[in-house]
């Protein structure tokens, strides 16, 4: 029988490293497929987020755009768009109705929102007289107004609306006596009915005197070149802080339309008259009771006076304030410039120790200064001689249109 060979060590050897390579090759061939496949899942799945990603940019890119079309206003480029911006609100259109006679009439001025209570402050010859006052906002509301008070002497007037229904933004008065001429201000007002129009300008000029029919002038009036014309009566003079500084009121012109001299009452002199207005329905001016005149060239020589400062007294009110203190009005006249003054009375030199330096200049401190019963300490020059008198200054006599 053929004798059967047996296998030889390295060929056993050789079969068992294929063996374990085949094992080997599996498990890599089946952890490659298993990979593969779970990269092409995830390879899914980021495409999936991506897509997502793109539609949520694409939604963020229609609301920008959407924010850019009916979004908030842009921040405004300079200081008066942002006095414009801050005060629209709070400036309003006073409408009155008056009877004169058989007939009604209808006028418009300005105003502006002085407490969140309901006063809006605006002028006198804008509501004297009303049989009725609405006022109207920018944004379209109407409402009824009630006088309050009105001054004839400072052309300041006090309105009052209901408040309760109504959200108001007070705005604030500032000090007067900071501005300097060619300082920028700003007004606000309805001229000709156009509601909201601001101009600015500058200040001409401090301190002028505005002749009015009561037969007294107002003091310390601030002369500007912003454009005013009728309707803007009442209406806000502002600093560029967005202080009220003065209530605009009046032209200089032979037109009766803007040419290039506006004028408006000193917040100062407003502050004071307002309060009282809404206090006590009035407010009493402090009263010397004289007539005086600058003292001129012709009339210091005429006087044999040491120069122009100082005012002259041509006349003294009977019973007033400066004749119980003794101060003497003029003896005769004196032709200056195809007008006669009266001369001969007391020369005031000084008030309260401060140099009086004309008529504007004296009228302005007691405005805005004093008040009914306060001492006023005078300098006087009579005759050569300088003496000094201390006097209590009364209270102005009410106004009647009625002669």
């Amino acid at each position: 029988m053929p004798r059967r060979s047996r296998p030889s060590r390295a060929l056993v050897a050789t079969l068992a490293v294929l063996a374990v390579a085949l094992v080997v090759v599996s498990v890599i061939a089946f952890s490659l497929g298993e990979g593969l496949s779970s990269l092409q899942g995830r390879v899914e799945e980021l495409s999936g987020e991506l897509v997502k990603l793109s539609g949520e940019v694409a939604s963020l890119r229609n609301e920008l755009a959407s924010l850019k079309l009916s979004g908030p206003p842009p921040q405004p480029s300079s200081s008066v768009e942002a006095i414009y911006e801050m005060v629209k609100a709070s400036v309003v259109m006073v409408k009155v109705e008056r009877v004169q006679g058989f007939f009604v009439t209808r006028v418009q001025g300005s105003g502006f929102v002085y407490s969140a209570s309901g006063y809006i402050l605006t002028n006198n010859h804008v509501v004297e007289g009303a049989r009725s006052i609405q006022v109207a906002f920018l944004d379209g509301t109407i409402v009824e107004a009630e006088l309050v008070g009105a001054d004839p002497y400072s052309d300041v007037g006090v309105i009052r609306v209901d408040a309760s229904k109504l959200k108001l933004t007070p705005l604030s008065l500032g000090d007067s006596s900071r501005l300097r001429v060619g300082e920028q201000i700003v007004a606000v007002g309805n001229p000709f009915g156009l509601t909201g129009t601001l101009t600015t300008g500058v200040v001409s000029q401090v301190g002028r005197l505005l002749p009015t029919d009561t037969g007294f002038s107002i003091p310390g009036v601030i002369q500007i070149d912003a454009a005013i014309n009728p309707g803007n009566s009442g209406g806000p003079l502002l600093n560029l802080r967005g202080e009220v500084v003065g209530i605009t009121t009046a032209i200089q012109s032979s037109t009766g339309e803007f040419s290039g001299i506006g004028l408006a009452i000193p917040s100062n002199i407003v502050r004071r008259v307002a309060q009282g207005l809404i206090e006590n329905g009035k407010y009493d001016h402090p009263w010397l009771g004289v007539q005086i005149v600058d003292v001129g060239l012709e009339v210091s020589m005429a006087m044999k006076l040491n120069g122009t400062t100082g005012v002259l007294i041509t006349d003294v009110v009977k019973g007033g304030p400066a004749e119980l203190a003794g101060l003497k009005g003029g003896d005769r006249y004196l032709n200056v410039g195809g007008q006669a003054i009266k001369i001969g009375g007391d020369v005031i030199l000084k008030i309260d120790n401060n140099s009086v330096m004309g008529v504007e200049g004296m009228l302005w401190y007691l405005e805005e200064n004093k008040s009914p019963g306060d001492v006023l300490n005078l300098e006087i020059f009579r005759a050569g001689n300088t003496f000094s008198v201390s006097l209590g200054l009364g209270a102005r006599p009410p106004y009647s249109s009625n002669p």
